[in-house]
């Protein structure tokens, strides 16, 4: 799982990366470089399963974070966004956009002013213009696709003029393609052109010391005016954050609870919405060697998630041996939950769901 952070100049977008990654990069006005860095993806279920079985190793899974230096073209100028940094946005599998809301007079905003909600509006709109370049480029050649096109061929260039013209009449209107509704072949198509706006996303405004007691407000402004099943949104304070992100957890347990902020940290926080903006879910493996966490799209069937496990488990799959996490810790092995009946037989179209242990037979 990729995530690519972007945001406006001074948005402290480096800092919420080094509050999810646990990094040290160096939080400067004017970055010119990409920074790179993994999380493990917490999952109290995992520890139990490495306390039952004892492995050489556990295996969280990951998310891997881009943070993305200011763009050359004029992010949040309505330049459009170009170049590397439109084919690194478009790589990711989703977008996590900061935005800022504390004051620092030693660190002016670009805007000589505060206010997260009008640059999460900026920023989204700067996707939009980024997608409604690309639909306007696809239209072009297609259209000029018609003049050398046979019978058949214009049937299927008129289908994708048709679709690719109601998509961007309602990205002109203001609804993301992915509020739109498109039918399954429609999406499999726009796949092909990494729309911007058809990315799951994960809006983080960053909050001040000073703005903690202001953070439920905030989250319920943005519940009712951003978030909707692919977006996802927190406020939290990124320097708090990144500061307690390099302490271990015994002194963060401390720290926090002096500051009456005890609960999930921002690493764990923003690594839990990204999974939700994504829809994944987790399924594990396990044994002698490892535990370890798959995580997968929400309705993977059995056979595909093999697949994340080994090409060869998919191409020859015969049947996966499957147990619930909570069977598997009242039965302790695999024997004992075949033994009590709570270790099924599922076969390729079995939809995995999210914490079941799956052992895969296969023959290649």
């Amino acid at each position: 799982m990729e995530i690519t952070i972007i945001g406006l100049p001074q948005s402290g977008k480096t800092t919420i990366f080094n509050a999810a990654t646990r990094g040290s990069a160096q939080v400067a006005t004017f970055a010119n470089r990409m920074n790179l860095g993994a999380a493990k993806v917490p999952d109290d279920r995992l520890d139990v399963l490495n306390g039952i079985f004892s492995p050489k190793r556990k295996v969280n899974a990951e998310v891997t974070y881009a943070d993305l230096p200011a763009a050359p073209e004029g992010l949040g100028k309505t330049h459009s966004i170009g170049g590397e940094y439109l084919n690194t946005l478009q790589r990711a599998d989703a977008i996590l956009m900061v935005a800022r809301a504390f004051e620092d007079p030693s660190v002016p905003h670009v805007a000589n002013s505060i206010d997260a909600f009008r640059d999460i509006d900026t920023l989204l709109f700067e996707l939009t213009i980024s997608d409604l370049d690309i639909l306007e480029r696809r239209l072009r050649r297609v259209t000029e696709s018609f003049k050398a096109a046979k019978t058949a061929e214009r049937d299927a260039l008129n289908k994708e003029q048709e679709m690719l013209s109601r998509v961007k009449d309602s990205l002109e209107a203001g609804v993301h393609v992915r509020d739109q509704s498109l039918a399954e072949d429609e999406l499999r198509l726009l796949s092909g052109f990494q729309m911007l706006t058809a990315k799951p996303l994960v809006v983080v405004v960053n909050v001040g010391e000073d703005q903690l007691d202001e953070i439920g407000t905030i989250e319920a402004r943005l519940t009712d005016e951003i978030q909707t099943a692919r977006i996802r949104t927190a406020a939290l304070c990124g320097k708090l954050e990144m500061e307690l992100a390099q302490m271990d957890s015994e002194d963060e347990y401390e720290f926090r609870e002096s500051l009456g902020v005890v609960g999930e940290s921002g690493l764990s926080r923003v690594i839990n919405l990204c999974y939700e903006a994504l829809d994944l879910i987790s399924f594990m493996t396990v044994g002698d060697e490892e535990v370890r966490a798959w995580p997968i799209e929400r309705g993977t069937p059995a056979v595909k998630a093999a697949g994340k496990i080994h090409s060869d488990l998919e191409r020859g799959f015969i049947r996966g041996e499957v147990v619930t996490f909570e069977n598997m810790v009242s039965c302790r092995t695999l024997a004992e939950a075949r033994k009590n009946g709570v270790l099924r037989q599922e076969g390729k179209s079995y939809i995995v769901q999210d914490g079941d242990i799956m052992h895969v037979l296969f023959n290649v």
